[in-house]
């Protein structure tokens, strides 16, 4: 901490005694800083025309903050779960295994229906609340930087990830053993298509934060 304010003070007087944002930087690196804390020293200043630098909000956190957030990321998780297990039952339906008769017929009907009543609920309540932070991100843009929010944002993309590479082990094992069949290959489709869609959507939140605060 105390690294970075002594870095944020070399920029506010680089910047009071008329030095470009670009001199700073490379500077900085040159003196062997790191790029992420020079970005980060120098654009919490804000880009304005104004005798003395002007700073930008610095990110908080806050328990309702905490809150939101926990709130937003388990009803994703809890959905994105299900909504695979539901997949995964129809995929069971449609294509039966031999293996799956042992399987009573009650069990896999009561899957389906907790498939279903966790996505009715958890799904709309993670809509409303993904608006909601929205607004407020675009409200108050110091929120991004919120250490909460990049928290589970990376957990999400590294949970992502990880299910992704897994899939296509897996996808990897069954071709190379001629166990390729067409409900695997469903089944590894789903699995994918979700986990491939949140590490999309939250890169894309990821390079949004990046450009903004570049801004």
């Amino acid at each position: 901490m105390a690294a970075n304010e002594e870095l944020r003070r070399f920029v506010r007087d680089g910047l009071t005694a008329g030095a470009s944002r670009d001199q700073l930087a490379q500077t900085l690196r040159q003196a062997g800083w790191a790029s992420a804390q020079v970005r980060g020293a120098i654009t919490s200043f804000a880009d304005v025309e104004f005798p003395i630098p002007v700073p930008r909000p610095r990110p908080y956190l806050s328990a309702r903050d905490a809150f939101m957030h926990l709130l937003l990321f388990s009803t994703l998780y809890v959905a994105a779960f299900n909504l695979g297990q539901l997949l995964f039952q129809l995929i069971n339906l449609a294509f039966p295994d031999p293996a799956d008769a042992q399987i009573p017929r009650v069990i896999v009907d009561e899957t389906i229906r907790w498939s279903v009543a966790s996505l009715v609920v958890a799904f709309p309540v993670f809509l409303g609340v993904s608006r909601r932070v929205r607004r407020e991100l675009a409200g108050d843009a110091a929120r991004r930087a919120s250490p909460v929010r990049r928290w589970f944002t990376w957990m999400t993309l590294f949970i992502a990830s990880a299910v992704i590479i897994g899939t296509v082990i897996g996808l990897v094992y069954n071709a190379l053993g001629g166990e390729l069949t067409v409900r695997f290959l469903l089944k590894a489709a789903t699995v994918g298509g979700i986990a491939g869609a949140a590490l999309w959507y939250y890169l894309a939140d990821l390079r949004t934060d990046d450009t903004e605060g570049d801004a």
